[in-house]
């Protein structure tokens, strides 16, 4: 039987501890998972940590026993930031959810000219927590100890003025036009990948990407969804030069 593993970030790395879990754990404990007293977990803290615990009590206060650390990490030898252009219904979150179990660093989720989803600041905040929270249960289902963070919603324009010009990423785009395929990449170990709305970038954008040093690059002669074009290149990326 599978053991359910639940992310705390309160967690403090020292066997034999007790925890009480914060709302998010103890709602999927008690109300999800319905788990009793005794049962066993897997208790990770989203930096690298992850524990063998028992469940002591259910109720106004979930509480853990931590047992034995567990030295295991799934993380991917590649550092993959994911610049995903929000995408509407729950396509965004289906990209999240994959991008996370195929071993994203980090994601950025954008808005672009033609962006169909349009979101004042406090919607768009609900909406980043929301992210958030599938990349934990990602997680916690994939294994990863490590919860990639999804930063605030920002717009192309804005994140194209402000990203660093040298921190050693290789920056990319997708073009149909492009001839350069992910396989003849430099082996760097560290891609920034940008993926556009349904409907494209508009021609201003496309030059203000590769004035930026975006390169672009293809994933063939069809064309294809926002939220497939992301998994796709993360599943290259990862099988050609990670671990995949």
């Amino acid at each position: 039987m599978r053991i359910p593993r639940i992310y705390d970030p309160k967690l403090e790395p020292l066997s034999g501890s007790s925890l009480t879990l914060d709302d998010f754990g103890a709602h999927h404990v008690a109300k999800v998972l319905r788990l009793k007293p005794g049962a066993a977990l897997k208790v990770f803290d989203g930096r690298g940590h992850e524990f063998e615990a028992t469940l002591t009590a259910v109720g106004k206060q979930t509480t853990v026993k931590l047992g034995q650390e567990l030295p295991r990490s799934a993380e991917s030898p590649l550092q993959l930031e994911l610049l995903q252009v929000v995408s509407r219904g729950d396509r965004m979150d289906f990209t999240i959810q994959k991008a996370v179990e195929l071993g994203i660093s980090r994601i950025l989720p954008l808005t672009s000219e033609r962006c169909g989803v349009k979101l004042d600041a406090e919607r768009a905040a609900k909406k980043i927590d929301s992210f958030q929270k599938i990349a934990i249960a990602a997680c916690e289902q994939c294994g990863r100890n490590v919860v990639p963070p999804v930063a605030p919603l920002q717009s192309l324009s804005d994140f194209l003025r402000t990203q660093p010009t040298e921190d050693g990423f290789i920056n990319l785009t997708l073009d149909p036009r492009a001839q350069a395929k992910l396989t003849a990449l430099p082996a760097t170990g560290r891609y920034r990948i940008l993926i556009g709305p349904e409907g494209g970038f508009t021609p201003e954008e496309v030059a203000a990407t590769a004035a930026a040093g975006f390169v672009g690059v293809t994933l063939g002669p069809r064309i294809l969804r926002t939220e497939t074009a992301a998994l796709v290149t993360l599943s290259i990326l990862g099988a050609h030069f990670g671990d995949l």
